[in-house]
């Protein structure tokens, strides 16, 4: 993708975030690896659901913007991803409402309950409350990033790694809607229960969970 494609790929993220309730007001944000040297990422204090392709934020792998622009507080924490991991292109960071809700309640979303869990999720990583827009957040996540591409941020929201940004995206809409489905599960009396043993291991080989490609 072009510099151009790739600015228009991120609105069009922001406007699917926004539309389908996964942040609000001028909540979350989103960084696409563009080459070797310089990120692309939303700025701060706009809403994802109204960027425009001018608004996107070059920067260089330390986080300093190449223009006068702002970009987002939580900056670090995407560094820190791409700088742990060669194969992230994209990561986004959202508040899904029911998912956050995992994290605020110290709630697990299993990977064994449903096929798109194991291979689109992978293992969910919890992270330690850190206070945002610090240095804490990225120390927190960092001992997790190589196992994992799917976190919960403890009383605040979550976190995707992606092979290119719709990847990322499509990452997070699922975490929301399995987190939903575990929900309603869970109101039914008996609970969520594990797919079949030979299921879940036969889904995992497949998978390669670690791995970013849903």
């Amino acid at each position: 993708m072009t510099e151009l494609q790739i600015r228009a790929a991120i609105c069009e993220v922001g406007r699917r975030l926004w539309q389908h309730g996964l942040v609000g007001a001028a909540e979350g944000n989103i960084t696409v690896r563009l080459n070797t040297r310089t990120l692309l990422t939303t700025p701060s204090g706009v809403s994802k659901g109204h960027l425009k392709p001018d608004d996107i934020v070059p920067v260089n792998l330390q986080g300093q913007p190449q223009t006068d622009q702002t970009p987002s507080s939580e900056l670090k924490l995407h560094l820190r991803a791409f700088a742990k991991r060669p194969d992230c292109v994209a990561v986004i960071h959202a508040h899904p409402p029911v998912a956050t809700g995992f994290a605020l309640a110290g709630e697990e979303i299993p990977d064994n309950l449903l096929p798109e869990a194991a291979m689109v999720l992978g293992s969910v990583a919890v992270v330690p409350f850190s206070m945002p827009g610090t240095s804490e957040l990225p120390d927190n996540i960092e001992p997790l990033l190589d196992d994992h591409k799917t976190f919960l941020l403890s009383h605040h929201g979550a976190v995707v790694l992606g092979a290119d940004v719709y990847d990322a995206y499509n990452r997070m809409e699922t975490l929301e809607r399995i987190a939903k489905v575990i929900w309603f599960s869970k109101s039914l009396g008996n609970g969520p229960r594990p797919m079949p043993e030979a299921a879940f291991d036969h889904l995992l080989t497949v998978s390669l969970n670690g791995s970013l490609k849903s």
